[in-house]
């Protein structure tokens, strides 16, 4: 009977000690907080490390463009709601944040030119897209992927004279970036279309009320350009109430190739 109460004493102490243990590990340690604790209540499918980012490049497209190539997004707007943006090298042309867009027809006018050279001509290049004629450049070329002027014309109570005067005037390989924000076409005439037509557009000759439409082309091509798209206002396939979808185009053009 006189062993009772040492033995009481030490199964206390013999118990203290395991429960101290099993905490320790289950806490993970001094200083750490409960890992241990928390990996019991976690399962696994919470405990997959995240996929990281998919890395994004100028103006945010999914991969980088060639050498000698511009980056470009251009997207229209979305009913009478949201404005259209025009981006180009990463540096953002006209958008509502810009406050430079505005219902109707929006233009951006870059310089695509190489650097000028003495005697420089022009190579043939149909696999570009935007091709032109063989020849001796221009001697004013400029710097490429340089913004000229960008405006908003409205094409439903604006005067189409005032696009007339903006496009009519245009310098040979001079970028043009067109996007449509709520009715781009009411104001067109004839001249109108046949000159945005001549800038390598194939959508320009049927493109009707609250039409949208996003293109790139450029003065002086030879061919149809590939950057281009147009959706048709149509109650049966409207994706606004009044409007269809809005557009997005990515893409790289192609600088011209020249040769002294």
């Amino acid at each position: 009977m006189r062993l009772a109460g040492p033995l009481r004493i030490v199964v206390l102490v013999v118990s203290v000690g395991v429960t101290w243990i099993v905490v320790s590990i289950l806490l993970g340690g001094p200083g750490s907080g409960f890992p241990r604790i928390q990996q019991l209540f976690t399962s696994p499918e919470s405990s997959v490390t995240a996929a990281p980012r998919a890395r994004k490049y100028k103006c945010g497209l999914p991969q980088p463009c060639p050498e000698e190539h511009l980056a470009f997004r251009v997207v229209s707007g979305a009913a009478n709601v949201i404005g259209p943006k025009i981006c180009l090298e990463d540096k953002m042309l006209m958008s509502s944040v810009k406050d430079n867009v505005g219902r109707g027809l929006n233009i951006a006018l870059v310089n695509e030119g190489l650097p000028p050279t003495p005697g420089a001509t022009r190579l043939p290049c149909p696999e570009a897209g935007l091709a032109y004629p063989a020849g001796p450049l221009p001697p004013d070329t400029g710097v490429s992927g340089e913004l000229i002027e960008a405006r908003a014309f409205d094409m439903w109570a604006g005067d189409v004279n005032d696009l007339l005067k903006f496009i009519r005037p245009l310098h040979e390989g001079t970028l043009v970036f067109v996007a449509s924000y709520d009715d781009p076409a009411t104001k067109m005439n004839e001249e109108t279309r046949k000159l945005f037509s001549e800038l390598g557009s194939r959508n320009a000759k049927e493109l009707a009320f609250r039409d949208s439409w996003v293109f790139v082309g450029a003065k002086g091509v030879q061919n149809k350009s590939p950057f281009e798209q147009h959706v048709k206002n149509s109650k049966h396939s409207n994706k606004y109430e009044g409007w269809p979808e809005a557009l997005e185009m990515e893409g790289c053009i192609p600088r011209r190739s020249t040769a002294s």
